[in-house]
């Protein structure tokens, strides 16, 4: 195991870009949002200044309402890219900052998390003590843009516009929202995507996902990017399980950081009392036994089993019968001779092992997984994910996600889309350190 902690700390210093970390050579040039969230648990554990400056770097591109952009386009020489810096155009937005630029909308919260991931590991170091009384703020402000700006009906609950969001992009979960956009050719614009001319096609997003995410995209532009007019005009407004769960779980943290320091946590404590039962209440399925999204422009969830919904147990929302079929889940999945755990439901007819969200294996996501696993005290199933993904990285490398039935992947030199990859090596080493 110090071999592969050894590779992956050469990864994470490799993928180091003078101020930020890319995912991955060539088909992500730039810094993603929720990447440099787990990136930066990496890197704390052989530099702590990586860890800050990733962190740092990241914050730069927030916007004037709190809005923290899923890409930040540090270099606007480099062109390998698609949609690049001036294909969204953010600057539409009076808010968007003129340097870096950015796109013009987000990602999973995660930063609450990682921040007080990076205290708890920590916990005499100065330099993340003072780093995280800095930072706090510019956190609570982001949280305070989701709920005031994406949860317009005051529901507890924020909504996403854009499947990129998500963290999720071609998951099936928004076949159906995203099927409802019919597309005019003769206003979307012309453009070259530059992924599948990187990694296989099979392995990514297709060309009639692409043309919606397209057509998304310039919907957000022509209206400036303002939430008010998203909500009102986009066909895709989905309150999604990752989304909020991620959210909740980086609320606790703030409040648990902010106790810490002596801040007031009063309106953090709001967001967290009305967000946390209002996910129970309106997003668990008991027919399906998960967590499901809600589309808000049907009026109905989306009933499929996916990952989003077991990322519930890292922010402690399931209550113990809850957990205990998402556990159930889990282990039959184990049973059943999977990797766990696939990215969507293995029993559907939209299961994809390969592509992209559609099935593979996801190291962030075994990570909170695992963390939330052992909330519960379901220590042997915890066991089971972090063993799952140290051996699919150990036999094939740090990709960016995995095959997760096992005896494909037994016929498999290497994982699936970019190699050498900064979150996975950012898990695997955090796993590795652990006491």
């Amino acid at each position: 195991m110090e071999k592969l902690a050894a590779t992956a700390q050469e990864i994470l210093r490799k993928n180091w870009k003078d101020g930020f970390t890319i995912p991955t050579s060539r088909l992500y040039p730039f810094q993603w949002n929720w990447d440099s969230g787990f990136t930066a648990i990496g890197q704390c554990h052989f530099d702590i200044d990586f860890a800050i400056g990733e962190l740092e770097s990241l914050f730069s591109g927030q916007w004037e309402n709190g809005m923290l952009p899923h890409i930040i386009f540090h270099s606007q020489n480099e062109k390998t890219y698609f949609p690049n810096y001036d294909f969204w155009d953010a600057n539409v937005n009076l808010g968007a900052p003129q340097n870096p630029k950015t796109s013009g909308i987000t990602q999973p919260a995660v930063h609450g998390f990682i921040l007080e991931c990076l205290l708890e590991r920590f916990p005499e170091n100065q330099k993340i003590q003072s780093f995280a009384k800095q930072i706090f703020p510019k956190i609570v402000n982001l949280h305070r843009w989701f709920y005031k700006y994406r949860d317009p009906e005051n529901e507890g609950l924020i909504f996403i516009f854009h499947p990129w969001e998500s963290g999720r992009d071609n998951s099936p979960l928004w076949d159906e929202s995203m099927d409802r956009i019919v597309i005019d050719y003769n206003e979307l614009p012309s453009y070259k995507r530059r992924d599948t001319s990187i990694a296989p096609s099979d392995e990514r997003p297709t060309t009639h996902q692409y043309d919606r995410y397209v057509y998304l995209l310039q919907l957000g532009k022509k209206n400036k990017y303002d939430e008010k007019g998203i909500f009102e005009e986009s066909p895709f407004l989905i309150q999604d399980t990752l989304m909020n769960a991620v959210l909740i779980k980086s609320n606790q943290s703030l409040i648990n950081i902010g106790k810490q320091f002596g801040f007031d946590t009063g309106e953090i404590e709001e967001w967290q009392q009305q967000a946390k039962p209002k996910f129970s209440e309106k997003l668990w399925n008991d027919e399906l036994n998960t967590f499901t999204v809600f589309d808000l422009r049907a009026n109905h969830s989306i009933p499929h089993k996916e990952i989003g919904g077991l990322s519930s147990l890292y922010a402690e929302i399931p209550n113990s019968k809850q957990a205990k079929a998402l556990n159930d889940y889990l282990q039959n999945l184990h049973q059943r001779n999977f990797y766990v755990c696939p990215s969507f439901d293995v029993d559907s007819p939209l299961f994809d092992s390969k592509r992209y969200w559609r099935g593979p294996i996801w190291p962030q996501m075994n990570w909170m997984i695992y963390h939330g696993l052992k909330k519960y005290a379901y220590e042997d199933t915890a066991k089971i994910v972090k063993s799952d993904l140290i051996e699919l990285v150990s036999k094939h490398g740090f990709y960016e996600y995995f095959e997760s039935q096992k005896e494909l992947a037994a016929k498999l030199k290497v994982g699936y889309g970019g190699g050498a990859f900064s979150w996975t090596a950012a898990c695997v080493l955090d796993l590795l350190k652990e006491a």
